[in-house]
């Protein structure tokens, strides 16, 4: 068994986006913080109506996945297919832009806080000009498990392995077959995954501090783990609440542009040309 280590630490840089929502960027903080496929983590986080209001109107994607994890609050998903996502606390929506929607995702809300995530999962190139489509994913449809060291996981996709238990998620498979568990523990406890070693991988603190492999990892930072078959960590006198995020890589050329993830520059032209256009929605 050999244990992932941390490979690079990416801090999670304050940014806004949309309509001005302030947030925390890590994966996607710049073209060099990205781990194929993951192409962006960002954290939001406020009490502040001010910092999410105005959210996010109406936007384009094209060819990847976005998956929203609501903590606390609740927003207003709708796209130009008609579909509304009313997600509130403990909620996740699986989003596939596929060759393209147009959606917009607001707070419904005007006070208390609103907290959560918003990530960015390649698409591989036979996967991107698919119809586009989401899954709404309640809270009583993501396990929980406790944990043999004391905390508990939340398991949103794939399988959470331990020596205790196999525990699946609502989303499983697909070509990157993702892992996305978020994991709560209290101070000094452990905690352990078997991870195989064909995943790239990374872990997202984003309550108190964890030590993995005698290097520590502190809050609102991201970890690249190296290559390994297992995870393991110690959580901070603190405790420490994280991400855990896995996939297989793609192994693909990326080119982005904004809203628009493809495999060549000529691709990523002829979004902007369909999008303008009117195209990029048509005859799905």
């Amino acid at each position: 068994m050999t244990i992932r280590t941390i490979q690079r630490i990416i801090e999670a840089l304050p940014t806004s986006d949309g309509a001005g929502v302030k947030l925390r960027r890590s994966l996607g903080s710049s073209q060099h913080a990205r781990l194929d496929p993951f192409l962006m983590l960002d954290e939001f986080s406020s009490e502040n109506p001010d910092d999410y209001i105005a959210g996010f109107p109406s936007h384009p994607h094209r060819g990847f996945e976005t998956v929203t994890y609501l903590l606390d609050g609740h927003m207003l998903h709708e796209d130009h297919l008609g579909n509304r996502g009313d997600l509130k606390t403990g909620a996740v929506q699986w989003m596939c832009a596929g060759r393209g929607i147009i959606h917009s995702e607001m707070p419904q809300q005007t006070e208390g806080r609103l907290r959560g995530f918003q990530l960015w999962l390649n698409l591989s190139a036979k996967e991107k000009m698919k119809p586009a489509g989401y899954r709404d994913i309640e809270p009583s449809e993501i396990p929980v498990a406790a944990l043999s060291g004391g905390g508990h996981a939340k398991v949103i996709a794939g399988t959470l392995e331990t020596d205790d238990a196999a525990i699946d998620g609502p989303m499983q498979g697909g070509a990157t077959d993702p892992l996305y568990i978020d994991v709560e523990l209290p101070a000094h406890a452990s905690f352990a995954q078997k991870l195989p070693s064909v995943r790239n991988a990374f872990l997202y603190v984003f309550e108190g501090s964890a030590t993995i492999a005698d290097r520590e990892l502190a809050n609102h930072h991201a970890a690249v783990l190296g290559a390994g078959d297992e995870v393991r960590l110690t959580a901070g006198g603190s405790g420490a609440r994280f991400l855990l995020l896995a996939a297989r890589p793609l192994n693909e050329p990326v080119v982005q542009y904004g809203p628009f993830v493809m495999n060549t520059r000529e691709e990523i032209e002829q979004a902007i040309n369909d999008y303008q256009s009117g195209r990029l929605v048509a005859a799905q």
